[in-house]
């Protein structure tokens, strides 16, 4: 039997109500929808159309406000709230770059500034103070990637080498929209310049005290791409984190170290015996230079002491020739003769001079008597001797 027919109570009991089934619906008070268990069970219709009241009231209907107006609210909210949202602020240290339709319009300068709401118009803001660091050669404080901190050196030697690059966004338009992607175009063009500077250089000198020239026109190296590019990319600083030889070569390097070392004293403690030398050689060299400067200074000095002698004695001479002769006579024999070991006695009428030795006039040394002979020996008495 069908469910809705009002002879037969069905599973919610007998039907209350009236025995016609097209009565309108009750609810508690009589009206209303029925509940499960009333004549009919749920009456759809009738919700609808409630809603359908509802509805008709809210959009003008009788005592509502005109729907064309209702309408114009709306919209000019949505239209309020759309314009509003052009507004943004820039704070300092960053620039803001402003593109219509995705092409690139104007850059806003620090401040509360307006676009043209989306679609239209889009804000992107870059930091132009921040500084960033970017990492070659390893992600991490110990990590490593070989195929970007491997290099090969001047003197064809491997060097492992992890640094850093920091850098900051020097033109913020530039920056968005000279590479795809700036940082990856950048640790690119580190990595090569790197390289570069590496491989015209020994590697002595890096693992070393070269370091900071390798910074340096790695840096510069950079610094020229970047602005070829037009990347609006300020270099501030290259930093090596560590360089040293591949793992695999550490024992090797070391034997290479020490050798080197060991040639490194030798031509020092060679270079210390040349200094030596060399000094001594020119000590000597000032030495004998400076006795012949004295020598001469003496021999000129004495040539002209004589010079002058002469000439006050030729002027004397001059004057008193025989005076002069006698006493140039007695001055040199008394040169000659004042070492000389004989005594010359020259005697008043004596055709010759007295020439005694000079052992004449020294006192006679006493001389011990002599020792007596030693006694002969004693002959034994022959037996029997008559």
């Amino acid at each position: 039997m069908p469910w809705n027919d009002n002879a037969n109570p069905g599973p919610w009991g007998s039907p209350g109500g009236g025995d016609d089934r097209r009565d309108p619906p009750r609810g508690p008070s009589g009206g209303g929808p029925r509940r499960p268990g009333g004549p009919g069970g749920p009456d759809f219709n009738a919700g609808f159309e409630q809603l359908s009241n509802r509805l008709r009231d809210l959009m003008g209907g009788s005592g509502g406000r005109p729907r064309g107006q209702l309408l114009a609210i709306v919209g000019g909210g949505l239209v309020l709230a759309w314009l509003a949202s052009g507004f943004y602020v820039v704070q300092p240290g960053e620039q803001a770059i402003v593109t219509t339709f995705g092409a690139y319009s104007r850059t806003g300068a620090p401040g509360p500034n307006y676009h043209l709401p989306a679609p239209i118009e889009h804000v992107e803001k870059v930091a132009v103070t921040k500084l960033n660091n970017t990492l070659v050669g390893g992600s991490g404080p110990d990590a490593d990637s070989p195929a970007e901190s491997q290099m090969l050196t001047g003197d064809e030697q491997i060097i492992d080498i992890d640094f850093s690059v920091t850098w900051r966004v020097a033109d913020a338009a530039k920056f968005l929209f000279a590479t795809r992607d700036p940082e990856a175009a950048l640790k690119a063009v580190a990595e090569s310049a790197m390289r570069e500077v590496v491989g015209k250089t020994q590697l002595q000198p890096i693992i070393s005290t070269g370091r900071g020239a390798v910074q340096q026109q790695t840096a510069e190296l950079m610094q020229r791409t970047l602005d070829g590019w037009g990347a609006g990319i300020s270099i501030v600083e290259v930093q090596i984190r560590s360089a040293g030889p591949p793992p695999e070569v550490v024992g090797a390097f070391r034997e290479v170290n020490n050798a080197q070392q060991d040639a490194d004293s030798a031509e020092n403690e060679a270079n210390t015996y040349r200094n030596r030398v060399i000094n001594e050689a020119k000590g000597d060299a000032s030495r004998i230079t400076n006795a012949a400067q004295g020598y001469r200074e003496q021999a000129v000095r004495e040539a002209t002491g004589e010079a002058a002698r002469f000439n006050q004695i030729y002027a004397e001479y001059r004057r008193a020739p025989g005076v002069t002769r006698d006493r140039l006579y007695i001055e040199t024999m008394q040169r000659v003769l004042q070492n000389s070991n004989k005594v010359v006695i020259d005697a008043k009428g004596a055709t010759a001079p007295i020439i005694l030795p000079p052992d004449a006039f020294r006192p006679k040394a006493q001389t011990p008597p002599p020792a007596p002979a030693p006694a002969a020996p004693q002959q034994p008495e022959r037996k029997g001797a008559q």
